[in-house]
């Protein structure tokens, strides 16, 4: 080849060459730019969808709520219309430009969310044909139930995506707890004044304060629940039981982990410590396995309340599963609400079989354990079922020295030596009191029940109110300590008190540590349960003076029942709750919203972590008489 056409060819390489790499420069540009349009893009989808979440739960609240007339309604229509084409459109975008995103965190329940929010644009855009190649199909595709129902569904787990989302920016545990609890309070309020919800009108004061006793599970009421609520405000009634009791952050979890792939290591992080996971591998059978339990409970719970309720209630077979129903809901949550007239009380009750009164106190004991308990059992049970599986094999599994925990075994003993303590003396105290004429059997089975729910479910088969200053005074210590940490109960919880009598012991003993069960008990517990029992105090101190001072014409004894039953969430009363100003309720309900959320927490969420410099000082002994 000549040198001009060498020379030519050479600059042609080059030329093209450099015009491949501006190319590819150039397209690098273009698609980071627009990726960063995709995922800007993606953010506000994100942003608009869980707006429009929000808002198709209002509509729907309203739509259900409401007795509208027919432009109302399609008003509310169209409104759940334009939502449904915002879960479109962001249904659509993620498998179009974000695919890979969206395989990776979606579940096969999401798909099926999806799916139903695309299927639920066939009514939208193709009119109902008049001959259906299926009929079923067509009349279910075609219904309100249908939209709705997707709607409704997509918008949850949406809203709980976005809550598990938040975790990750690395929010205060204890303030995103506190303001969840809050947010399902005030939603409550507003719900269960709608028109739908109640027979007869009722106040804003009232309504809000049955609403923080159903999400803190206290059952303090102003309102006689059974002549009050209607079926649908029943549900919702139950459904902030329900989602007080096991945690606002815990259904936002079941949904977003089983709906909407995985969430950041920090978030799993706090979810473990909620769920009481030993570890993120075993964080969604921990999940699993604690909302699987408190179904079964449930459930089982409302068979035998079922089978136990006497023929005199003069209830039909529906009435009969409701009441069975709530009670069990109630009672495992320990929640203290019923929806029959005057409680547990009722006459017909009190005169039929009493194994109705013996169900309810183990369903209530079995949500006042504690949820660390039941996961502590799984894993010995899972542990003894594997060292057999291994015997039968030939071989040996190697098992820990300690199967169960120090807690489990702190709790257990604590619940026990309290359960029989408070019936022996409720037994000894009532026995021709309020147990009078009743057979040994009856007074048995009352002084079982009446000793067991005022240490957290707030049920009373006998008036508080006739009880002798002996045992009020055994019942208010009972509802001062409460249940188990972690657990449906309130008060200051039996594993504070069990470390406070532990540490009382090492310090008459001249110990230098604490120790129970051939373990050793950190420091750190000791100082958090010490500081427990001293903001109780406080607080109830507090609180007490305050309504005081606002109620100058009740009593005294009845006053300091109240605020005890409020602040340690137990639902108890001396009959006075129907007498108090809207002050002393809005003031009682923060008494019972600090009581779920718990004090310790809420103030170490909001001061925050502060540097200790106390470490660098030099010690020096106070004297303590």
């Amino acid at each position: 080849m000549p040198r001009k056409s060498r020379h030519t060819a050479a600059r042609l390489w080059v030329d093209a060459r450099y015009r491949m790499r501006l190319w590819r420069y150039s397209y690098s540009r273009f698609r980071l730019k627009f990726g960063e349009a995709l995922r800007k893009t993606s953010v506000a989808l994100s942003v608009l969808c869980a707006v429009a979440s929000l808002l198709c739960i209002v509509d729907l609240l309203l739509y259900f709520g409401f007795d509208h007339n027919p432009s109302d309604k399609a008003l509310l229509h169209r409104g759940l219309r334009v939502a449904q084409g915002v879960f479109a459109v962001g249904v659509v975008y993620g498998l179009v430009f974000d695919y890979k995103a969206t395989l990776r965190n979606s579940r096969l329940l999401k798909w099926i969310v999806d799916a139903g929010v695309l299927l639920s644009l066939l009514s939208w855009i193709y009119p109902r044909p008049e001959n259906p190649w299926v009929e079923w199909l067509d009349t279910i595709l075609y219904s309100n139930v249908f939209l709705f129902g997707v709607l409704a569904a997509y918008s949850v787990v949406t809203l709980s995506f976005t809550a598990i989302r938040l975790m990750g920016f690395r929010t205060n545990p204890s303030l995103l707890l506190s303001v969840s609890f809050l947010f399902f309070i005030l939603v409550g309020s507003l719900v269960l004044m709608l028109p739908k919800c109640t027979v007869h009108p009722i106040s804003y004061v009232d309504s809000l304060f049955v609403s923080t006793s159903a999400v803190c599970i206290t059952g303090l009421t102003p309102l006689d629940v059974s002549a009050t609520f209607t079926p649908l405000g029943l549900l919702v009634l139950s459904a902030l039981i329900q989602i007080g009791g096991l945690g606002v952050l815990t259904f936002t979890s079941f949904f977003a982990l089983f709906f909407s792939g995985a969430p950041s290591i920090y978030s799993q992080l706090m979810l473990r410590d909620m769920v009481y996971s030993r570890s993120l591998n075993a964080l969604i059978p921990t999940l699993l396995y604690v909302l699987g339990f408190t179904l079964v409970i449930e459930v089982a719970g409302a068979i035998a309340i079922y089978m136990t309720v006497p023929d005199g209630l003069g209830l039909d077979v529906a009435d009969k599963v409701v009441f069975s129903a709530f009670l069990s809901l109630s009672a495992f949550c320990n929640a203290g609400f019923c929806n029959i007239p005057d409680g547990m009380s009722n006459a017909a009750l009190m005169a039929g079989n009493q194994w109705i009164y013996v169900v309810t106190a183990a369903i209530v004991l079995a949500g006042a354990v504690g949820f660390p308990i039941l996961v502590n059992f799984k894993d010995v049970l899972l542990l003894r079922l594997r060292k057999i599986i291994a015997g039968l094999r030939g071989r040996r599994l190697v098992c820990p020295v300690h199967v169960y925990d120090l807690n489990t075994k702190l709790v257990l003993i604590t619940t026990f030596a309290l359960l029989v303590l408070g019936s022996v003396s409720f037994f000894i105290l009532e026995y021709d009191n309020t147990l009078r004429g009743m057979s040994l059997w009856e007074k048995c089975a009352q002084s079982l029940f009446n000793a067991l729910t005022p240490r957290s479910a707030g049920f009373a088969s006998v008036s508080p109110a006739a009880f002798l200053p002996a045992t009020l005074l055994v019942v208010m210590m009972q509802m001062w300590i409460g249940g188990a940490s972690q657990s449906m109960a309130g008060g200051i919880k039996v594993n504070t008190l069990a470390v406070v009598l532990l540490n009382l012991r090492s310090v008459v003993y001249g110990h230098g540590g604490v120790a129970a069960c051939h373990r050793s008990i950190a420091l750190p517990s000791v100082r958090r349960a010490n500081a427990v029992i001293v903001l109780s105090m406080l607080c109830y101190c507090i609180y007490a003076f305050a309504v005081l001072l606002l109620e100058p014409g009740l009593g005294v004894r009845e006053v300091l029942f109240e605020v005890l039953s409020a602040l340690f969430t137990v639902g108890s009363s001396l009959g006075i709750t129907d007498r108090l100003g809207d002050a002393s309720k809005v003031l009682l309900s923060t008494a019972m919203f600090l009581g779920r959320v718990g004090i310790l927490s809420l103030l170490m969420g909001l001061v925050g972590s502060r540097k200790d410099s106390s470490v660098h000082f030099p010690q020096e002994p106070i004297i303590i008489n």
